[in-house]
């Protein structure tokens, strides 16, 4: 499956509709975003199960704002709709296939009993 345009409009479907979603913030200009596009361009083609979305922050500054995005390139994952990680900084191939599994395996029953654990203690 080849990357989505991520927009202001399809921000929340994208979240609510995905089971895992992959989001890459980058920009024209940053060498970086262009060196890594190919690489999250390459795991969108070998993952058909997970949707892949680019969001270029010079169209779309509100939700780069959003997203607190400060750095390009910056890859942020929701699985459930719930965002599990944002990192700034462009992943090499075997980084990023490891993320993309660990984030597979991950269970979300467990995330949601710890992220009810933290508010309760609050």
């Amino acid at each position: 499956m080849a990357t989505q345009q991520l927009t202001a409009k399809n921000l929340e479907s994208l979240i609510t509709d995905s089971n895992i979603l992959f989001i890459d913030f980058w920009a024209d200009w940053c060498g970086p975003c262009k060196m890594f596009g190919p690489t999250f361009e390459a795991a969108s083609e070998k993952n058909g199960d997970i949707v892949f979305a680019k969001c270029d922050t010079e169209a779309h500054q509100d939700v780069a704002a959003q997203f607190g995005i400060r750095s390009i390139p910056t890859l942020a994952v929701f699985k459930e709709g719930i965002m599990i990680f944002q990192q700034p900084g462009a992943l090499p191939p075997a980084a990023l296939d490891e993320l993309v599994e660990k984030v597979k395996e991950l269970d979300m029953d467990d995330v949601r009993k710890e992220m009810d654990a933290k508010k309760q203690a609050k």
